[in-house]
């Protein structure tokens, strides 16, 4: 018997014969004798509604009251989800996030959640009480509603999975789990068995959008493991998740300790929403750095992978990095604005590049794994335009053309192909 969080986003509650699916899903596990608290999205699409309505009614609105308006979808979830069970005759109750209450900070729009007192709804769950929650969505110090913004509802989930002392939180999506790399590409792709929290988090990072990375921190933080499941295989053909043993009903999310087998690398992942910035001929002198990444900071853009190249006579450096693609207008406008003080000769943008990352806690007990992801792509006339590397990843940057024939070819080379 296990004491679960289960969520559920919004393209699983996208009606209310997805809902119903949904309360069959939560069925088995109480008829397996686990107690459950189900977090909730907004039905699909409804979210986006609600902030067209809020846009239409005044551009500059008040956030506070936005956040009013876009946490109602939410609540009709839950409301509606509560009343199926029930009609099952499982005994059920919505909550809100104020009446858990999930506390958070006044940022509203992206708050943070800064304590659960969880304990009424532990009571209640352990009773046999199945709650479903709101998901997405708290209460700041002013007493407000406030919402957790993207990925808010899985954050949700963690953090009342981390408050209930749950054993395990449940993350139901579209997909059966985390593959090796993007199955549409790689028909030979592995469904894991078994992530480690750093991966995952590397992974969601860096491109694969099975689980959002603020949730990943929040349950590594936390110790919550998490269980990654389709909400679209029939109920009657998936078995009750207990504690343990769970192997072949999706991917877990666990710390290093709980994966006896490590390889080298687990996975493969890539960002399309990549763009490349190059500044030509700049004087090589102490403070232009400061110059070029200065004025991209105070607007607000991140930079990513940055390659310096110094010419032979050491006087002029050119200086490429990379930054999103929807910050790259902004970007060149900081750059042309800030000419005079860099010094640069000429400024280049390009949207055609995508990133590729090779992701693996064994990297750090395993010397050669860039050479060998070097030397496979220079056989197949892959350039790499920039690389940057921590303990359990390497990223490169490369002309988008070669996006799939890069992914294959790594896939294929650290063994990651199903038999």
């Amino acid at each position: 018997m296990a004491l679960l969080v289960m969520k559920f986003g919004g393209t699983s509650v996208a009606d209310i014969d997805r809902i119903r699916n949904v309360a069959r899903h939560v069925k088995r596990e109480v008829d397996a004798g686990n107690q459950c608290a189900v977090v909730v999205s907004a039905m699909a699409g409804h979210t986006n509604q609600l902030v067209a309505w809020a846009k239409e009614a005044s551009p500059l609105h008040d956030m506070r009251e936005y956040d009013s308006i876009v946490s109602s979808g939410e609540l009709i979830t839950a409301g509606l989800l509560a009343i199926i069970l029930q009609s099952m005759g499982i005994p059920a109750r919505s909550w809100q996030g104020w009446q858990i209450p999930i506390h958070t900070d006044d940022a509203h729009g992206a708050a943070r959640i800064t304590d659960i007192p969880g304990q009424e709804i532990r009571s209640r769950v352990m009773a046999g009480e199945v709650a479903t929650i709101a998901g997405f969505q708290g209460i700041g110090p002013d007493g407000r509603v406030t919402t957790l913004g993207r990925g808010g509802s899985d954050t949700s989930a963690v953090a009342i999975a981390a408050a209930l002392q749950a054993d395990r939180c449940d993350i139901y999506t579209d997909v059966d789990g985390v593959y090796t790399t993007d199955p549409r590409i790689v028909s030979k792709a592995q469904r894991l068995a078994r992530i480690s929290y750093e991966e995952m988090l590397e992974m969601a990072s860096l491109g694969a959008k099975v689980l959002q990375t603020r949730s990943v921190e929040l349950a590594m933080a936390y110790g919550v493991r998490l269980l990654v499941r389709s909400s679209f295989t029939a109920p009657e053909d998936c078995q009750p998740a207990g504690k343990d043993d769970l192997d072949n009903t999706g991917t877990l999310v666990c710390s290093e300790d709980e994966i006896l087998e490590k390889q080298i690398v687990s996975g493969i992942a890539y960002a399309k929403d990549e763009a490349k910035v190059t500044l030509l001929r700049i004087a090589d002198k102490p403070g232009v750095a400061a110059a070029v990444f200065g004025p991209l900071a105070e607007a607000n853009i991140n930079v990513d992978m940055i390659v310096q190249n110094v010419s032979h006579d050491g006087q002029y450096t050119d200086l490429t990095f990379t930054v999103q693609d929807g910050d790259l207008p902004r970007a060149m406008q900081v750059l042309e604005e800030a000419k005079d003080k860099i010094g640069y000769e000429e400024l280049r943008g390009a949207t055609d590049v995508v990133k590729i990352s090779v992701i693996g806690v064994g990297m750090r007990s395993h010397a050669g794994v860039a050479a060998q992801m070097f030397k496979a792509l220079a056989e197949r006339k892959i350039n790499i335009e920039a690389i940057t590397t921590s303990e359990i990843k390497i990223s490169i940057l490369i002309d988008a053309a070669y996006e799939e024939l890069a992914i294959r070819t790594l896939h294929s080379l650290y063994g990651l192909d199903a038999a």
